[in-house]
């Protein structure tokens, strides 16, 4: 279900490797998530359904969430591309394949929302159940997440793409929480990654309705982060970018603005104090303060500690806390 490649002068050369353990002994044709390997630490998750438009069965939950995990615990990856392969991104559940009562049905109901889902840190417990974490575990990588949307975005896969950190959209793309069109609500941790997006009442609006907007609406409600005609150069493009800068301080960054977008003053104040500590005298700030002066030095592996919060920082660790 899931598999790494390389690809290299616009041909991919596949060296596959099974990571998820019921994927064992599937051949490439049940494939549904591929890791491009786009050099300088830049991997592109694709979604690989093309013949189903990317629509979510049980393999493919199962290959986005190893990817997250297996990419998140690569300290090589300095930023990750989510796309889809074919004419959508994603339509969202594959109700036929999941929902079946005589296929599984049940059986799948209570894999997607039991917890925990097994896709923790070191194997450890997720926050999320497999439902939530395709979209929610995107936030655990210590990289930027974009994610490169055309054709269709519905359900599952707009929660997946309201996952990532950036979303570039083309203008005729089509998106909608979809879920009220089956009587549900958005449960793949979209109450965490839409209210920081849009306001409440638009939230509202599009969840009750099930509404379908175009790529140019979403990006003046800010679901998007902007349309582009390519989506797919635009992100390579901000990946490279975001590659050039230190790596501690991008994760460093995406962990600030998490931990404090919508806690209190006060704890945004001390958290700001918390990371910069860490990040102050630190390798990779030299590094980077160097360049400013004609100094290019190699940046060093990004620290263990930054998502975490755990780190001694530069100066003391009296105020630092756990992440």
């Amino acid at each position: 279900w899931l598999r790494r490649c390389r690809v290299s002068s616009g041909m991919t050369q596949v060296s596959a490797r099974q990571l998820s353990e019921s994927a064992s002994g599937s051949d490439a044709q049940n494939c549904r998530v591929e890791i491009q390997c786009l050099g300088d630490g830049i991997q592109n998750v694709v979604l690989s359904r093309p013949s189903k438009m990317n629509a979510l069965d049980m393999p493919m939950f199962e290959a986005i969430a190893a990817a997250a995990a297996q990419l998140r615990d690569d300290p090589s990856v300095r930023a990750v591309i989510l796309s889809g392969d074919g004419r959508a991104f994603c339509t969202g559940l594959d109700v036929k394949s999941v929902a079946n009562p005589l296929k599984s049905g049940l059986q799948n109901m209570e894999r997607l929302l039991k917890r925990p889902s097994g896709y923790g840190r070191d194997g450890g417990a997720s926050l999320g159940n497999l439902a939530q974490d395709v979209g929610y575990l995107w936030r655990d990588l210590p990289v930027p997440v974009i994610a490169s949307l055309h054709g269709m975005c519905f359900g599952g896969g707009m929660q997946i793409a309201l996952g990532a950190d950036v979303r570039f959209a083309t203008p005729d793309c089509k998106l909608s929480i979809m879920e009220a069109k089956w009587g549900l609500i958005p449960d793949m941790s979209a109450s965490v990654t839409l209210r920081e997006l849009v306001r409440i009442d638009v939230a509202k609006e599009l969840t009750m309705t099930g509404r379908v907007i175009t790529g140019e609406e979403a990006a003046e409600l800010g679901l998007v982060t902007r349309c582009v005609e390519d989506p797919k150069e635009e992100s390579i493009r901000l990946a490279r970018e975001v590659v050039a800068r230190s790596p501690d301080s991008v994760a460093a960054a995406k962990r600030l603005y998490q931990e404090t977008w919508v806690a209190p003053e006060e704890h945004c104040l001390r958290e700001e104090t918390i990371v910069q500590r860490q990040l102050l005298a630190s390798y990779n700030q030299l590094a980077a303060s160097g360049r400013n002066f004609g100094v290019k030095i190699p940046y060093a592996g990004r620290k263990d500690d930054i998502m975490d919060g755990k780190g001694s920082g530069s100066i003391n660790n009296s105020e630092t806390r756990p992440f």
